[in-house]
């Protein structure tokens, strides 16, 4: 290849100017190959990049706009200046041949760089499909590009050295067990990708908790190393794939599916506020609409049951009456099915819990039609707003410990009483 007129000129200037071989002439040479590469680049990347990734912005495509985002073209800025060292180290002879070999390697490179960046798009491009969040392929292509990236480094390796990559790849039977020591979390995670994937086990949009990495929100992204969680308070964990195979979690797409929410939560009941209903009971709570139809049908019950045998109902403990307690739960029942945003086709439960020294607990066990986080602890706090304000109607307290207010007020009682201080 003829060299150019314009380099003829440069070299025989330097060589005028500085004697060829001496560290000072590297030297020089050194800064002038540097600033041209420099300058190269940064026309290659301010200018026509710039240029070419305007236009892809203003398309009307949006698969173009995901070049520009994942820089697919950067790394073709590199090849210009590469190309202008590698015809210049061709016309200075006194630079040490092997710097002209570095060319190719370096071109291999960049085209594994961009494959890479590539690959990329194609990922974001699958990801914008449903079909994405039952199939996340993430991982699959992240173990693609480790596969490119050992094989380009093979390829240059024996290129520099001279040797078929064929002998070189022959060599690394014997470090099979070192291999897999390095590769050991790649494999585990791989393995683990495939078991997520195939059992449907995690999706991209998945609510899940794991508690030993205290997480607790959506799946953002299903990688071939590491599964990030978005907690519900906005921070990121990162948990390692394969550890979401060996331990447990939860995973609330179930919920979502179903379409309800669990309520389970239970007010605790004042046992020493249970008792029977009186006449006047029973005549002040026939007035609550709802719980008018029950009261009747349980009385003519109740009547029948104790005329077949003959009860004695001048002890209360005779036979079988109405308790607040029971008319309370019965209308908590009617309330929670006439409630517009409870779901009446899945479990549905209104239940006393085995009592404890607190109190008698009443546990509400129902779903909620809507799912959303916000929505559905409004319905849940409006439920127990009107539960906690009826106790009272129903002659029942709720039990609650005494507070330094209480304890106070009663020594205030002392005091009156007595004439003491407490």
């Amino acid at each position: 290849m003829k060299m150019p007129e314009y380099f003829k000129t440069v070299i025989d200037f330097i060589n005028q100017i500085f004697l060829p071989g001496t560290v000072l002439y590297y030297s020089v040479w050194s800064l002038v190959l540097a600033v041209v590469s420099v300058t190269i680049y940064l026309v290659m990347k301010r200018l026509i990049l710039r240029f070419v990734h305007a236009a892809f912005l203003r398309s009307s495509g949006k698969w173009d706009d995901l070049l520009v985002e994942h820089g697919v073209l950067s790394p073709v800025a590199l090849l210009a200046p590469a190309i202008f060292l590698h015809n210049a180290f061709k016309y200075l002879p006194s630079f040490p041949e092997f710097l002209t070999h570095l060319f190719y390697p370096f071109v291999l490179f960049i085209m594994a760089l961009t494959l890479d960046r590539l690959m990329s798009v194609g990922v974001a491009i699958y990801e914008r499909y449903p079909v994405a969040q039952r199939y996340p392929i993430r991982g699959y292509v992240q173990i693609v590009k480790i596969v490119l990236y050992l094989a380009v480094a093979i390829i240059i390796v024996c290129y520099l050295l001279g040797q078929s990559p064929w002998a070189f790849l022959s060599g690394l039977g014997a470090l099979t067990a070192l291999i897999l020591l390095i590769f050991k979390d790649t494999i585990l995670s791989f393995v683990a990708s495939v078991q997520i994937v195939m059992n449907d086990l995690v999706r991209v949009g998945d609510w899940i908790e794991v508690p030993q990495y205290n997480a607790d929100g959506d799946v953002i992204e299903i990688a071939l190393y590491t599964i990030k969680v978005q907690n519900w308070d906005k921070t990121i964990t990162t948990i390692p794939t394969y550890k979401l195979i060996e331990g447990s979690f939860k995973n609330w797409r179930g919920m979502k599916q179903a379409g309800g929410r669990r309520i389970k939560r239970s007010v605790l009941i004042d046992k020493r506020s249970i008792r029977f209903l009186s006449e006047k009971d029973i005549e002040r709570l026939r007035k609550i609409q709802i719980l008018k139809p029950y009261i009747d049908a349980k009385l003519k019950e109740l009547d029948e049951y104790n005329r077949v045998h003959d009860i004695d109902d001048s002890v209360l403990v005779n036979g079988r009456r109405m308790t607040n307690i029971g008319t309370f739960r019965a209308y908590l029942v009617e309330y929670l099915k006439q409630h517009p945003k409870i779901r009446k086709d899945m479990t549905f439960l209104v239940r006393q819990l085995p009592p404890s020294p607190d109190g008698l607990p009443l546990e509400i066990y129902v779903f909620s039609r809507d799912i959303v986080w916000a929505n559905y602890e409004a319905i849940q706090a409006d439920i127990f707003d009107h539960l906690l304000a009826c106790v009272p109607e129903f002659g029942l307290r709720v039990y609650q410990r005494p507070s330094g207010n209480d304890i106070e007020l009663l020594s205030s009682f002392i005091t009156e009483d007595t004439g003491d201080s407490v």
